[in-house]
């Protein structure tokens, strides 16, 4: 463990943000909370942290928090956690091409500024830890998430790529790949089903009023087979970021371990038979 133990988390809102920033105060890392809204930095604030505006989508946002970051740590970070994101639902027919690129706005173009700017203090220091929350949708693909599907294989590429470039450093860099995870990630997802997707005459019309009918219907007790609480997560990141080798890949919940070893014992039909299969009984 390094001698300073300042950490920046981003999309603190809530869920697997929310539980880091707790539980990584609680091991007495100097956490420093992101979000998007205001009101959610204001309920940040009220609970203890040091919080402040981000949104990856706007440099001039990205500037601004770390700023303020360098005028709190005396511009020295130890570890990032790149855990803001949000999943844009919808066939890969029906997604317009804004629509797509304001996923790859938040997902990856927003995650690489952020982190090509924290670089220069690690690389001065010497020592630091990036850790990217990824998903089992960036090892494997599924149906009618398909925007997503791409911005987390886009960013495990460039992670990996990153990884090799920053070998003898003393930075390190790791990707968390969660499954289900227990968080607000698919209300917010349905709110951009509706808000981006014309579902009237697409070609997948009907799939769409049973997804719709399921998720406002849906009971928020209920959660998909083999849902974690967002603990889970959160273990996989003090691993990367105390271990003085950290993984290069964190598998988290039994559908990543389960189809991470699928991809790599199946042929590319045989998986998507498996993924079809899957699909069928979410639908």
């Amino acid at each position: 463990m390094s001698k300073s133990k300042t950490l920046l988390i981003t999309g603190c809102s809530s869920g697997i943000g929310e539980a880091a920033a707790q539980q990584m105060r609680a091991r007495g890392y100097q956490v420093f909370t992101t979000a998007r809204q205001p009101e959610d930095v204001a309920r940040l604030q009220a609970q203890g942290f040091a919080a402040h505006l981000l949104d990856l989508d706007d440099s001039a946002s990205i500037e601004a928090a770390l700023d303020w970051l360098w005028s709190q740590t005396q511009g020295e970070l130890y570890g990032l956690f790149n855990n803001a994101a949000y999943g844009q639902p919808g066939a890969v027919e029906d997604l317009s091409r804004e629509v797509l690129r304001a996923q790859f706005e938040t997902n990856l173009f927003g995650t690489h500024e952020l982190t090509t700017r924290v670089l220069p203090v690690m690389r001065r220091q010497g020592y630091g830890r990036i850790v990217q929350n990824s998903s089992v949708l960036g090892l494997v693909a599924m149906k009618y998430r398909g925007a997503y599907n791409a911005s987390k294989f886009a960013l495990e590429g460039l992670t990996d790529t990153l990884r090799l470039e920053l070998d003898g450093s003393g930075v390190f860099v790791s990707l968390i790949e969660p499954g289900p995870i227990v968080s607000r990630f698919r209300d917010n997802a349905y709110a951009k089903l509706k808000a981006n997707i014309v579902t009237q005459g697409s070609a997948h019309e009907a799939v769409y009023a049973a997804v719709e009918k399921r998720l406002a219907n849906q009971d928020p007790a209920q959660q998909a087979p083999f849902t974690l609480g967002p603990e889970a997560v959160v273990k996989a990141l003090i691993h990367a970021l105390e271990a003085p080798c950290p993984k290069v890949r964190y598998a988290v919940t039994t559908p990543t371990y389960l189809l991470g070893g699928l991809k790599r014992l199946l042929s590319s039909r045989a998986l998507d038979r498996v993924l079809l299969k899957i699909a069928e009984r979410e639908s």
